[in-house]
Parts: structure tokens; C-alpha cells; sequence
């Protein structure tokens, strides 16, 4: 391997230890707890997240997968999957905030190539414990780059923009007007108090109330040549970018899955009686409510296996740096995309029939159970499930891969 071929490979390499997983899922699980405390009362205010982000920050779960060598955690993206998915269980909103986070900030090793010209990001976002929240939904018109002197003005409006609120910095896709770059679609940062960038509070829907996914409008924002971290392409490494958010949703629906879950027992298990019907004294012994729960947990456990297979081959994938083909890209796509299938199938299906089980009594508001179907069903609409399980019969039936897209 020649020396240029290394400087080309990105800082992530290997497999995730069984000690680094268990140590860093031993403080996912004492920032869950906490969460999990007031998660309801927090989602039913509906505040825009400043205290979580600062519980993320001084958990050090910001810059896990940053690189050691600057002070970073330097784990694998295994590790922080399953982070995402530990976070879920108590609060899926703030694990979706920590899930782009990581998927933004790994945009420094997706669009630059040479690993010096990535070390002063690394280091601010280490030194500064950043959230990176994003601006690119692509559904929404691009924002328009007009290019000036020594650099661009930045306008438009992008509605989704999860983490604005409470990030340090935004990840920006922007498209330039004219000029040599015309029609070329930009990535770049800016610090959140960017002279000109307004900050719409308008996220108030069914559930992720607290991912501060609002809406962002650009007034003439002077962007520097210093603040791209890149132009978008069709490079297999770095369009990466899009299986990696996919599967973080995959590990965040199982998450809610496995919260309701437990939830659910919790709930079941306090119920007195039975119903008058049944020959058990309690709910917990009735043949009925134990074989739902034998389905439901069943069906988890198969989710949770493909999802830990899926995660460590997205660690092998990425190590492989840029020398990733597009073959080896696009069969980890639909693995990945095998895994959104089923992850928002069985949630989506768990969190609604949960409540044969749990009964009446767990829809009171002061029990908030609702709480883990209202965000799969939010969340889940995020781009359409039948398309990816077109995604998958077309490479199953016809070894076909869906065109380069944020979507796939």
C-alpha cells in the first residue's frame, strides 16, 4: 500500500472491542436513566433541548467517534449505533439529535479527502464538545450559493433541520447559482450565531418533539471559502454518508421498540386481576397477554440481531476508506435497508399493540405510554418504507442498486 493510498483511509479502522462497547454503553445507559426520568413531562413542554445537549456533552458521548489521537473517544460507529439505540429507549428524540450529530460531524471524513486538512475540525469539535445539527432535507428547494468575492451569500429556507437549534454548527447543503461550480451542491459549516441565520420555532408535531428539527431560514449569510467542507459527488466513500444516517434510524427504531417493551412488562406485570374471563388470577398469567408478548419480544430479539450484524459491517465497509467500490457501497445500502424494514415494521406494530396487554389504564396521560408510538410514527415518515423495500426486491429479483441519493 503506497503512502498516498494511506493518507487516503479515514481515521476509522477495525472492530469495536467488547470493552469499548461495554464502557460506553455503561454511559448511554446513566444518561437513559436520566432521561427517562421526566422524558414525558420534558416531550409535553416541549422546550427546545439546551439541558439534554449539555447532559450529551458532559457524558463525552459528543465526540465518541472522534479521533484519539486529538483527545476524541476514537470508538467505532458499532459503538455509537448502539449508543443511539440505548438513548432510544428512554428519550428517542435527543437519540436522534446524538444520531445526525454523528452522521454531520463524520462529513468532515466523507467530503475531504486529505486527513491534515480534516485536523483543525476535529479539534474544534473536540475542544468545543459540538453538536452538529443539520440543514439539507433535499425535499425542500435547495438553498441557493451566490457566489461574490472571496466566497458565496447564502439564501433560501430549509424546513427538518434536526439539531439547529442546539447545535454548535450547522451542516449546510447549498447549490451554487453560477459561475465555473453552476448546479453543484455545496457542504458547509457555520457557527449557529452566523450573522443572517434565523432560527424558526415551529416544530410542534405528533412526536421527536424535542430533535429541534425546525425550520432554518438563510438572509444573505456570508459564507467563506474556509466554511466548505466540500462539494457532493458521487464518490462511493463519501456518499457513505446516507446508508450511515439510514442505519442510525434502523438502530433508533429498535431502541423505541425495546423502551416500549420494557415498558410495557413494567406496566403489565403491576396490573391486578385478570380479565373475567380468564381462568389466571393475573393479567401476567393470562395465555393471551403472554403469547402477544412472546410474539412482540420475539420479534424484537430477531430486529436486534440483524441490527448488531449490520453495524459491525458498516465498521468494515468504512474502514475501508476510499477505497470503498460502489459495489461494496450499494450491497451495504441494502442490508441497511433490509434493516429499516423491519426495524419500522415491528415497532411501528409493537407500539400500537402493546396496549392489549397494558389495558386502559396505561393511556392515562400521567402514564404517557404513548409517548414511544408517537415517535416511531413520526420518525418513520421520514422518507417512505415501501421504497425501501423496493430497494430491496429490486437487488433481490434483479441485482439492481437505486440511483445515488440523501434518501438512499
Amino acid at each position: 500500500m503506497t503512502e498516498h493510498t494511506i493518507a487516503q483511509r479515514s481515521h476509522w479502522s477495525g472492530a469495536a472491542s467488547a470493552e469499548e462497547i461495554a464502557a460506553w454503553t455503561a454511559v448511554a445507559e446513566d444518561v437513559a436513566h436520566t432521561l427517562a426520568a421526566d422524558a414525558v413531562a420534558r416531550d409535553r413542554a416541549n422546550r427546545t433541548p439546551h439541558s439534554e445537549v449539555h447532559l450529551l456533552k458532559e457524558s463525552g458521548l459528543v465526540t465518541l467517534l472522534e479521533p484519539k489521537e486529538f483527545g476524541g473517544g476514537g470508538a467505532h460507529w458499532e459503538t455509537a449505533f448502539l449508543v443511539v439505540r440505548v438513548l432510544a429507549r428512554a428519550d428517542a428524540s435527543i437519540a436522534q439529535v446524538l444520531a445526525y450529530h454523528y452522521i454531520n460531524a463524520a462529513n468532515v471524513v466523507f467530503n475531504i479527502a486529505n486527513p491534515a486538512d480534516r485536523e483543525r475540525w476535529h479539534r474544534a469539535t473536540i475542544e468545543g464538545r459540538w453538536i452538529w445539527g443539520d440543514s439539507v432535507n433535499p425535499t425542500d428547494p435547495d438553498l441557493v450559493l451566490v457566489p461574490e468575492a472571496n466566497g458565496y451569500r447564502l439564501t433560501g429556507k430549509k424546513r427538518y433541520s434536526t439539531g439547529s437549534a442546539v447545535g454548535d454548527v450547522l451542516l449546510v447543503n447549498a447549490t451554487v447559482s453560477e459561475g465555473p461550480r453552476a448546479g453543484e451542491v455545496g457542504a458547509l459549516v457555520l457557527d449557529h450565531d452566523r450573522d443572517g441565520v434565523e432560527y424558526v420555532d415551529d416544530w410542534d408535531f405528533l412526536g421527536q418533539r424535542l430533535s429541534s428539527s425546525n425550520t432554518v431560514i438563510y438572509h444573505d449569510v456570508r459564507v467563506e471559502e474556509s466554511d466548505f467542507l466540500g462539494f457532493l459527488g458521487e464518490e462511493p466513500f463519501s456518499t457513505l454518508v446516507t446508508p450511515g444516517i439510514q442505519l442510525a434510524f434502523g438502530n433508533l427504531y429498535l431502541g423505541i421498540a425495546e423502551g416500549a417493551l420494557e415498558t410495557g412488562r413494567s406496566l403489565t406485570n403491576k396490573r391486578p386481576n385478570a380479565w373475567f374471563l380468564s381462568s389466571a388470577e393475573q393479567y401476567r398469567h393470562d395465555p393471551f397477554v403472554q403469547r402477544l408478548y412472546g410474539e412482540l419480544k420475539s420479534r424484537t430479539a430477531a430486529v436486534s440481531a440483524l441490527a448488531d450484524r449490520v453495524n459491525r459491517r458498516f465498521d468494515e465497509v468504512i474502514g475501508l476508506g476510499r477505497e470503498v467500490t460502489s459495489e461494496q457501497r450499494g450491497e451495504l445500502a441494502i442490508e441497511i435497508a433490509e434493516l429499516k424494514v423491519v426495524s419500522s415494521d415491528v415497532a411501528t406494530d409493537l407500539t400500537n399493540r402493546i396496549f392489549e396487554a397494558t389495558g386502559t389504564s396505561s393511556t392515562a396521560s400521567s402514564i404517557g405510554f404513548d409517548l414511544f408510538w408517537r415517535n416511531i410514527r413520526t420518525h418513520s415518515l421520514h422518507d417512505p418504507v415501501d421504497y425501501k423495500k423496493l430497494e430491496v426486491g429490486a437487488h433481490y429479483l434483479n441485482g439492481e442498486f437505486q440511483p445515488l441519493s440523501l434518501y438512499t
